[in-house]
């Protein structure tokens, strides 16, 4: 039976009327090919998943699809696009379950009356038992048109779970006043459902985008957001019910489970699933031999000596000593336990209970110490983004004086002057060539609360010189604890000098380790997690409600969303709630949220955009003669000098797409959801900071492409910079100590004695404990690692489909090829001698921009590759 003889009996026509409509239409079939991920024999929620499903096919529930009108609209439902037959998924049955993750194809066959025009949608529904991962629909033989496709790539969960039908689009992009009628009410309602009812906890099947606060960290800690004191970005809504003894915060769920509501699309899927499980269980398992051990040391939680550091990267088989690693039986059941646990988990095939040995210490074990490395390491180590112009001398505060009294530096220019290759420090000032890492007006008002912790550490202030040949020498380094009589007297400061020898020169080391210490934290709680993961999440959820999948800007930002809500949720669940991770391995402690929280106040969005963030670090002035029309006043500068390559082709490419949908700016105006969704984000998913008045006003071009290049390179290159260089360089603890836990030994006491008589151990008594160290190099390593399924900058998915509009399919293969040719001239220059800060005395090249990682190195620690999104 034809369509329109369905609709002739359901609307009562008549014989005849049916045949003359017959008359006038053709139905004809079109073939469909849907390929889909159904449950896998490892999804160890559901093992009967494909016994079930087959069951069920068996009994006539099967997989079954409408086509939808894009042309004609149904007077009878809203008109709404008139729906074809019902068309069932085929040989459902025939299709064996994969072991692992694999992608299946399955053919469909519509009937379709031609006369209501080209199909712009479908609906889904699934009667199985299990859900399945729709990833595209393509139509091979649509009249008029040819080859239709949707990209799909979203879970659909049997129908009994929903209250409506699963409606998805073909990849045809309109913006919301020219979407077609017969499409409207389902775009609608599409972004109704996302939006959920605000209320209730969240299921699996829920595709619920909505906003929560930071309440789900564990009590003894404040709740973040929505306060002057304590403002923060919104997280994704879970809908857990309160605690039963403290309503202000959520209810927690078992330590050790991963299941954290996001909405189901957002989960990594079951490779980056399995990859991220092995990298964890390879990573904690590296950490259990070594701590058996120590429980037999003569100085148990400390590590004796450089060697005993370096001792964990070497030689270790499996969880027995090496005497007796000839034995057969314990051996070989360590190794098969392992295979057994990397075959079903997929990991990198990496050695089990083995350390990497980190790159930094690669081609020479100590060049680590050097003064010219420490600097290096500001411009083009793992966080490379707090280096700042020093424009005053001595460096002043900006923290209240009737709170906390004076905190003017104690650095005079008599401690510097003589180290400054003739200079006067007014010369070096007025040439720019005086540089800063400062953390002392952020850490003041935390340091007497963290300093009660097993923590004992500094603010610190670090003033360096910009030398001739391009590299950054430190000059001093001062010490701060607040003042014992109170805050409101100031601090006690020590300044500290260069010195290679004896004493002072093992005094000089530990005053840099105390410098990076606080560095180690910042990078951790700030600029990897506050300015990328933390501040992109508001953003996915404002997208996901306000703007359709049918919308232009969904599709150019859709890519840079992949896994972020997932991992955060991860986090917050297991690194940042309550003696998680990073209170137990990084120098804040408890108190590193709620400083993270402080230092958010002063976010800006417009200063994430990389030229501006130079700018107002005083790395960069304007200079249209120049190259991104900035001057760089550190020449060799890698990251920002290959940041801007990356932030120029990802402006080009923005600008390119955004002017095709917009060539003019009302119609940017006069676009609905695109003026929803930048008020939602602004007023709701950073809603703390609503009234700023640096938001743009979302009325241009210009404001659209600046804002939309910005959400992608905090998304993909700023991540990129700030994380996978992490066990490059902080897997080897003395490098880059996260924890200090006593404080500079003081002439006349035992702790000076034994400085004079074995420097090294006061130096690894002073930093990480050996705990820490293996379970802060535990999760690093998994975090600077890349899954097999990783995405990277100018690649998509589905490469060829992803847009039906071809000038923006151009301008994307264009992108592409920018960013290899970027690619190049990074490795050259990295060849280049004159570059000294590319590479240093640790011979590590400054690869952490490069796009992609090397073919022969494509997953696992590739120190390069810039992943599309947040995803680890």
């Amino acid at each position: 039976m034809c369509l329109i003889e369905v609709f002739g009996k359901c609307f009562g026509l008549k014989d005849d009327e049916r045949d003359n409509q017959n008359d006038q239409s053709k139905t004809i079939k079109v073939k469909g090919t849907v390929v889909l991920m159904k449950k896998n024999l490892l999804d160890v929620t559901d093992v009967c998943a494909s016994l079930l499903d087959r069951i069920h096919e068996l009994c006539g529930k099967g997989v079954c699809l409408q086509l939808i009108s894009s042309v004609t609209g149904d007077p009878e439902n809203e008109m709404r696009g008139k729906l074809s037959k019902e068309a069932y998924l085929e040989d459902w049955n025939h299709k064996i379950s994969s072991f692992t993750a694999e992608a299946v194809t399955f053919n469909v066959t519509f009937e379709w009356d031609e006369s209501i025009g080209v199909p712009g949608a479908f609906l889904i529904k699934n009667f199985h038992h299990s859900e399945f991962l729709l990833k595209t629909l393509t139509l091979e033989n649509v009249p008029e048109v040819g080859p239709v496709y949707f990209v799909c790539n979203s879970w659909v969960y049997p129908s009994k779970h929903y209250k409506y039908t699963r409606v998805f689009f073909s990849n045809q992009s309109y913006l919301t006043i020219d979407t077609p009628q017969p499409l409207r009410k389902y775009r609608e309602d599409e972004l109704q459902v996302l939006r959920g009812c605000g209320t209730g906890e969240l299921q699996s099947w829920d595709r619920v985008y909505d906003y929560a606060l930071y309440n789900d960290l564990g009590t003894g800690r404040p709740v973040l957001g929505k306060s002057v004191e304590f403002p923060y970005p919104r997280r994704g809504r879970t809908g857990r019910k309160p605690m039963k003894k403290d309503p202000r915060y959520e209810s927690q769920i078992f330590k050790l489970s991963l299941n954290v509501y996001v909405p189901r699309d957002e989960r990594f899927n079951q490779i980056k699933l399995s990859d991220f499980l092995a990298y964890g269980v390879k990573a904690m398992s590296q950490g259990v031999r070594p701590e058996l051990k120590a429980i037999f040391d003569k100085t148990h939680a400390e590590f004796n000596s450089f060697e005993d550091v370096l001792h964990l990267y070497e030689g270790y088989q499996g969880l027995v000593d090496q005497q007796h690693a000839d034995s057969p039986s314990v051996n070989s059941n360590c190794c098969f336990n392992f295979e057994l646990v990397k075959e079903i988990f997929r990991s990198d095939g990496s050695k089990p209970f083995k350390f990497p040995k980190p790159e930094v210490i690669q081609a020479d074990e100590f060049a680590w110490r050097s003064d010219e490395e420490f600097g290096r390491e500001m411009l083009a180590g793992l966080n490379p983004i707090a280096i700042r112009l020093l424009q005053e001398f001595p460096p002043t505060s900006k923290l209240d004086p009737t709170l906390y009294g004076d905190h003017t530096s104690s650095i005079t220019k008599n401690h510097i002057e003589k180290n400054m290759n003739g200079l006067t420090v007014d010369e070096a000032l007025e040439n720019k060539r005086l540089f800063t890492l400062d953390y002392h007006d952020d850490l003041i008002p935390y340091l007497n609360r963290i300093n009660t912790t097993d923590t004992k550490t500094y603010a610190t202030r670090t003033i360096l010189l910009l030398q001739e040949d391009g590299t950054l020498k430190p000059l001093a380094i001062e010490l701060s604890l607040v003042h014992p009589n109170g805050e409101i007297f100031g601090a006690e400061n020590k300044v500290y000098t260069p010195s290679q020898e004896g004493v002072d020169g093992s005094i000089w080391q530990l005053a840099k380790a105390y410098a990076i210490v606080n560095d180690s934290g910042f990078h951790q709680f700030i600029s990897h997690w506050l300015y990328t993961h933390c501040v992109i999440e508001p953003f996915i959820i404002a997208t996901n409600r306000q703007l359709s999948v049918l919308h232009p800007i969904h599709k150019l930002l859709q890519p840079h969303y992949r896994d972020t809500m997932n991992i955060n949720a991860v986090s917050r669940h297991i690194n940042l709630t309550t003696d998680g991770f990073f209170e137990k391995t990084v120098f804040p402690d408890k108190f590193g949220m709620e400083m993270s929280s402080t230092i958010y106040k002063e976010w800006n969005f417009t200063e994430q955009a990389l030229p501006e963030n130079l700018i107002k670090r005083g790395i960069a002035v304007r200079d249209p003669s120049k190259p991104h029309g900035l001057r760089l006043l550190i020449e060799d500068y890698p990251f920002a000098v290959d940041g801007l390559e990356i932030w120029s082709a990802i402006e080009n490419w923005v600008h390119d797409y955004c002017s095709f949908y917009y060539p003019t700016d009302d119609l940017i105006q006069d676009d609905l959801e695109i003026q929803s969704w930048w008020e939602e984000l602004r007023t709701e998913g950073h809603g703390d900071l609503k009234d700023e008045p640096w938001w743009p006003k979302m009325q241009t071009l210009a404001e659209l492409t600046q804002s939309c290049t910005t959400i992608i390179w905090i998304a993909s290159a700023l991540h990129a910079a700030v994380n996978f260089g992490q066990y490059q360089y902080a897997g080897y603890s003395p490098n880059r100590p996260t924890v200090s836990r006593r404080f500079m030994p003081e002439p006349g006491t035992n702790d000076y004695d034994e400085l004079e008589k074995n420097p090294d151990s006061v130096f690894l008594k002073t930093i990480t404990s050996q705990l820490q160290t293996l379970l802060g190099m535990s999760l690093i390593e998994s975090l600077s690692k890349h899954s097999a399924d990783e995405i990277f900058l100018g690649q998509r998915e589905c490469p060829d489909h992803w847009t039906k509009d071809a000038a923006p399919l151009e301008a994307f293969k264009s992108f592409g090829e920018k960013l290899v040719k970027i690619e190049n001239r990074i490795v050259e220059m990295n060849n280049e001698e004159q570059w000294k800060n590319r590479v240093g005395p640790v011979k590590i090249p400054y690869t952490l921009l490069c796009p992609y990682p090397l073919p022969s190195n494509p997953i696992g620690l590739t120190g390069r590759g810039i992943p599309n999104s947040v995803s680890i």
